[in-house]
């Protein structure tokens, strides 16, 4: 697991003579959860905003869906530290962002659409013409080798309707197989936000929605008062 990467041990003090008494290794404590949060997003950030950008075609609505999607990790770290598959997770979080239909009605400076890709790119043109749908059913199967099973439970869809939709996918993208795994894995490296970065944004915005909800608060109940002391008795 991803995470026990942070456990380490530290090794008993060596005393003289053959070694008979010595305190065997003691284990570290558990890594904090920020320590746990940043472990993660190093991991697993680069790679998601290679995927993004595939299913988007869009840099800049790459990154936004997976710090989207690392803020809302940063929310619920208790849950998603606790999960089976906290990759899995954030990928599923991120995704989804991207796929958004209501991403429709705004522009990306840095969007390219299908009909005017660059004709050097012929993978992304095809996977663009395809609906969302079966364009995350096939990056996530031929790209990083989900079976149909885990792709339908992470899409939350029958995995019947995951099947149709990767076939309907291989069929219409104009790559031979196993160009999305190649593509993914020769994609240039990004450079991110620092983990820390988007703990703290998260943390502000967090206080700044609690803040806007006492104050919306606040202002009901003043009016509230304000009509009691001038209707008329």
């Amino acid at each position: 697991m991803l995470l026990r990467a942070l456990d380490v041990t530290v090794p008993a003090q060596r005393t003289g003579g053959s070694g008979r008494g010595q305190a065997p290794p003691r284990p570290a404590p558990a890594p904090t959860p920020a320590a746990a949060f940043d472990a993660l997003y190093v991991y697993a950030a680069p790679g998601l905003v290679q995927q993004a950008r595939l299913l988007t075609g869009s840099r800049r609505l790459a990154f936004e869906a997976v710090e989207h999607a690392f803020r809302g990790a940063w929310e619920r770290w208790p849950e998603v530290a606790r999960d089976s598959d906290p990759v899995g997770w954030v990928r599923a979080a991120a995704h989804t962002y991207a796929l958004s239909p209501w991403h429709r009605l705004r522009r990306f400076p840095g969007r390219t659409c299908s009909a005017r890709m660059p004709q050097d790119d012929p993978l992304l043109r095809s996977l663009l013409r395809l609906p969302p749908r079966q364009r995350r059913a096939v990056l996530l199967c031929d790209g990083l080798g989900l079976s149909t099973g885990e792709a339908a439970a992470e899409t939350e869809a029958g995995t019947a309707a995951t099947t149709g939709r990767l076939r309907s996918a291989r069929a219409a993208l104009d790559a031979p197989s196993g160009s999305l795994a190649s593509r993914l894995a020769r994609e240039p490296a990004c450079t991110l936000a620092q983990p820390w970065s988007v703990r703290e944004s998260t943390e502000r915005r967090a206080v700044l929605m609690t803040r806007t909800v006492w104050a919306v608060v606040a202002a009901f109940a003043l009016l509230v008062t304000a009509v009691v002391l001038t209707s008329p008795s």
